[in-house]
């Protein structure tokens, strides 16, 4: 990241490339029913560092909470420091990981200058964009799209994609950050597993008393950023018993350094859950 406009590119891309992690399994696979709900708190044990991912992921309510609820559908703004945004109305199924976005306003990464009203839908199987109500056949448009139906889904369940088949997980020991102390876990994922030569990288900032990721670094592979740099600041709240990160912060090095303010700032509201959505019916009412 060495240039101006390189910093742009990989901010513009965030939510769109880090879809993250492995689209291979993404791909590959449909969500998994959960065994069985967790009645109590799993083993927090720094020595064996694939338990801090088990306890964070039921700091947040748990999978198979999550799974029993079915969908969700919320307002997903994400605004750049500039002040252009895109905004859209989010839906996603949990069983078959199926996503939608309306776009209120698209000014960033969907067909930014151009008007029209632009719905792109993930049936779990295939991506489809309507431009005012036409299906669209841009491939540029269609790939930003399947990308980007994959990305925000994975983001909002992030905290058990996690430990997906193929994680290897190392504890880095504990390091303070504005007045708390953290267990830093890094996460990346087996080449055999995922396909890809480079794969993406995590150091999360654990809270060993809420069990929360409150931070984390991340590269970002298909834009040559190979290390662990673009930082992500999380805030969350709680939504019918689901710990959801409403407000996300980003911050991309430069050649000074970090900027006080952030590059990108994400947030979710008016979140429902069990709104009875299906595949054949996920683009109704909108």
């Amino acid at each position: 990241m060495k240039t101006q406009n390189l910093q742009l590119l990989v901010f513009a891309s965030i939510v769109l490339l880090t879809s993250c992690v492995q689209k291979t399994k993404e791909t590959e696979k449909n969500a998994e029913q959960p065994e069985k709900m967790v009645e109590k708190a799993p083993v927090y044990d720094t020595n064996q560092p694939e338990t801090l991912l088990k306890a964070v992921a039921y700091a947040h309510g748990g999978w198979g909470d999550l799974w029993k609820k079915a969908d969700v559908q919320y307002t997903y703004d994400y605004r750049s420091a500039d002040g252009k945004a895109d905004v859209s109305l989010e839906r996603y199924i949990f069983g078959n990981e199926a996503s939608l976005g309306k776009y209120i306003q698209h000014e960033i990464n969907v067909m930014p200058g151009e008007d029209g009203e632009v719905i792109q839908y993930f049936n779990g199987q295939e991506t489809v964009v309507m431009v005012d109500g036409e299906k669209a056949e841009n491939p540029q448009l269609l790939g930003v799209s399947d990308f980007l139906r994959r990305a925000n889904y994975f983001w909002f369940t992030m905290p058990y994609k996690l430990t997906d088949k193929g994680t290897i997980i190392t504890y880095q020991g504990q390091e303070e950050y504005a007045g708390k102390t953290y267990d830093k876990v890094h996460v990346t994922y087996d080449p055999e597993i995922t396909g890809k030569e480079q794969n993406d990288i995590y150091v999360l900032y654990v809270n060993p008393e809420t069990k929360l990721i409150d931070r984390f670094y991340f590269s970002l592979p298909f834009l040559g950023v190979n290390e662990p740099v673009i930082i992500a600041n999380y805030e969350y709240e709680d939504v019918e018993g689901q710990l959801i990160a409403t407000k996300r912060t980003y911050f991309l090095p430069s050649e000074e350094g970090y900027a006080d303010e952030p590059n990108i700032v994400q947030t979710l509201t008016d979140i429902t859950f069990d709104n009875g959505f299906t595949t054949e019916n996920m683009m109704e009412n909108l």
